[in-house]
C-alpha cells in the first residue's frame, strides 16, 4: 500500500462561519488553525494547503482565561534601538484593532514561513456579526457546543 499525498487537484475547499461571542481565545483559536491547516481531513498533507476558509465574526467579544486580560502583553519592535513596544490583551480588545488579538493567536499555531502566510490569508477575521463573505455560502460552526470549556462563563 502507498503513502497517499493530496495534491492541488484532490482538494475541496470549504468556508467555515464561527462566532467567536463568549469563547476563549486559546481553544478558539487552536480549532481554527486546525481547520485552516486540513488536520481534520483524512487528505491531510502536511506540505499542501488543503485546509478550509475560515470566518470569524464578533472577534472583540473573546474572552482570556484566568489573568491574562491584564498580564498577557504583546510585544512588537520599531526598528530603532531600544524601540520595544508592549501593549496588554486589554489594551488590545479595546484598541482600534481588536481582531489582531484572534488574528495573532492563530497565526503562532501555524507553521511560520511560505505555507503558513498561505494559510493565514485563508482566515477572515472581523469585530462585528457582519462579514462581506456571503456569497461563498459558509458553514456555521458552533465551537460552542464542542466542549464546555470553549465558553466563558460567569
Amino acid at each position: 500500500m502507498k503513502t497517499f499525498s493530496a495534491t492541488p487537484n484532490d482538494i475541496d475547499k470549504k468556508w467555515i462561519l464561527i462566532d467567536a461571542e463568549d469563547l476563549v481565545v486559546g481553544r478558539l483559536a487552536a480549532i481554527i488553525a486546525t481547520r485552516l491547516r486540513g488536520k481534520h481531513l483524512p487528505i491531510f498533507t502536511p506540505s499542501i494547503d488543503c485546509g478550509d476558509n475560515v470566518i470569524v465574526v464578533n472577534a472583540d467579544k473573546v474572552h482570556f482565561t484566568g489573568k491574562k486580560w491584564a498580564d498577557k502583553k504583546y510585544y512588537w519592535h520599531t526598528g530603532y534601538p531600544g524601540g520595544i513596544k508592549e501593549r496588554t490583551a486589554e489594551k488590545l480588545l479595546e484598541g482600534p484593532r481588536p481582531e489582531a488579538v484572534v488574528k495573532k493567536a492563530v497565526q503562532r499555531m501555524l507553521p511560520s514561513g511560505a505555507l503558513g502566510h498561505q494559510l493565514l490569508s485563508n482566515l477572515k477575521v472581523y469585530t462585528g456579526p457582519d462579514h462581506p463573505h456571503a456569497g461563498q455560502d459558509p458553514e456555521v460552526l458552533d465551537v460552542a457546543s464542542m466542549n464546555a470549556k470553549n465558553v466563558r462563563r460567569g
